[in-house]
């Protein structure tokens, strides 16, 4: 790498898919204040709320994410309309 073009915060980072619990190590700068344990070592943790090990487009399965309850809230309100 050529020196001085990056951040100084450029570092390993644990990512963690929230919707499927898949783990994996990156580099990165995001900041966030939570830490892992992942393969003997002690890295900074971000949250994911989708990946590429569970979007439909790279696993080929059409399955429904939801973990804010948007679809409930959704059909909630919108859902027992008629016209």
């Amino acid at each position: 790498m050529k020196k001085g073009i990056h951040p100084e915060n450029y570092r390993p980072v644990v990512f963690k898919d929230m919707s499927n619990g898949d783990v994996f190590l990156s580099r990165s700068t995001c900041n966030t204040k939570e830490t892992i344990e992942f393969e003997g070592e002690t890295y900074p943790l971000v949250k994911l709320e989708i990946s590429s090990t569970s979007h439909p487009f790279y696993t080929g399965k059409s399955k429904l994410v939801d973990t804010a309850g948007r679809v409930d809230k959704f059909m909630s309100r919108y859902g027992n309309r008629k016209k």
